[in-house]
């Protein structure tokens, strides 16, 4: 019984939770919104010292979520197919 208990607190561990897929989409939708202000800001500001260091800090956010968004679509990836659902449905 223990190790069965064991086994099942494993799986759902290392499956992202509900609020991870929520940040994840979140995280999504701000890289987005940022690749728009960094092509605007290209296209259509004055280029200058101030505009620069603005995009530089863009691409820094844009760098740091687009690599959490690595590791989420990596450890939802590692979820092992026969318990996300889909295959047991096919199954029933």
């Amino acid at each position: 019984m223990h190790q069965i208990v064991e086994t099942v607190e494993a799986d759902v561990q290392s499956r992202p939770s509900a609020m991870e897929f929520e940040m994840a989409y979140q995280a999504r939708v701000a890289i987005d919104r940022i690749k728009f202000a960094i092509k605007h800001a290209e296209q259509f500001a004055r280029p200058c010292d101030t505009m620069r260091e603005v995009g530089l800090e863009l691409l820094d956010a844009l760098e740091r979520l687009e690599a959490l968004d690595r590791r989420f679509q990596a450890r939802s990836r590692m979820a092992r197919p026969s318990q996300n659902g889909r295959q047991l449905e096919a199954k029933g």
